[in-house]
């Protein structure tokens, strides 16, 4: 990562904080937080990892919040996980004492990486991925989130819990990359697929009377092909491809975060 580039993700961190109205900043922070989830949350793609099985890393908003208000971080996030997952090995990160819980959760539960791969692919009809994931979302996912918020319910009764959405990937108006894919007509498709998602997740939370904080605002501008991505495209190593770097968790999911709080 630029040095530049982390100065500035750590400004933007700082600033967030600074930002914050008056009266949120009288009210008490959370002193024990539990941050639970897939990629989005460990910082896949932010760098400086310190868990490499995971991919967590010290650049991910779960960190800068924690430092920020400092609370007492329970960094369980994984790369990967899927809602069994959480269930099977990320619960133990929450307790009755358990003040706040971020998670993003859903998004490998969905069939998201074929259907991106697919439109990566020249010459390939994505549609047919995207439409599978949509279903997938429509049908499935429901059932699973209702089974993991109602698990972090459970186990962390009076905690404030925070479910963060996934951006759009894509501004849908350039292309870029060695083969320029996908089409500008296949990232507005996957767009599209990506707001059935946050209509999905900020409906399970609402059930749960969880808060969800929609993150594709403060993603906009800044997307794959963009001046100032806050996304990866497909990169090197794998794993980091289509998932926020640095700038992204700094200026897009820890104010988004920050302002929820």
């Amino acid at each position: 990562m630029n040095p530049a580039r982390l100065a500035a993700a750590a400004l933007a961190a700082t600033a967030a904080l600074v930002l914050l109205p008056a009266a949120a900043q009288a009210e008490p922070w959370p002193a024990d937080y539990a941050a639970l989830g897939d990629s989005y949350s460990s910082g896949t793609g932010a760098g400086d990892y310190f868990d490499e099985e995971c991919l967590r890393s010290d650049l991910a908003y779960p960190r800068l919040l924690a430092n920020g208000v400092g609370a007492d971080l329970r960094f369980a996030a994984c790369s990967g996980a899927t809602a069994a997952d959480l269930l099977a090995e990320q619960l133990g990160a929450l307790d009755a004492g358990t003040d706040l819980v971020t998670v993003t959760i859903g998004g490998n539960d969905i069939g998201w990486t074929e259907a991106v791969a697919a439109c990566l692919t020249p010459l390939m009809d994505c549609t047919g991925k995207i439409e599978a994931s949509e279903t997938l979302m429509r049908g499935e996912l429901p059932g699973l989130l209702d089974g993991v918020y109602g698990a972090i319910a459970d186990r962390a009764p009076r905690a404030e819990v925070l479910v963060l959405g996934y951006p759009r990937l894509f501004n849908a108006r350039t292309t870029c990359g060695a083969l320029h894919q996908p089409s500008v007509a296949e990232q507005a498709r996957m767009n599209e697929a990506a707001d059935v998602l946050a209509d999905v997740l900020g409906a399970a939370a609402a059930d749960h009377g969880f808060t969800y904080v929609d993150v594709r605002e403060s993603f906009a501008d800044h997307a794959v092909c963009d001046d100032v991505p806050y996304l990866h495209g497909l990169r090197y190593p794998a794993a980091e491809s289509f998932h926020p770097n640095a700038l992204g968790h700094a200026n897009g999911y820890y104010p988004a975060v920050a302002r929820a709080l």
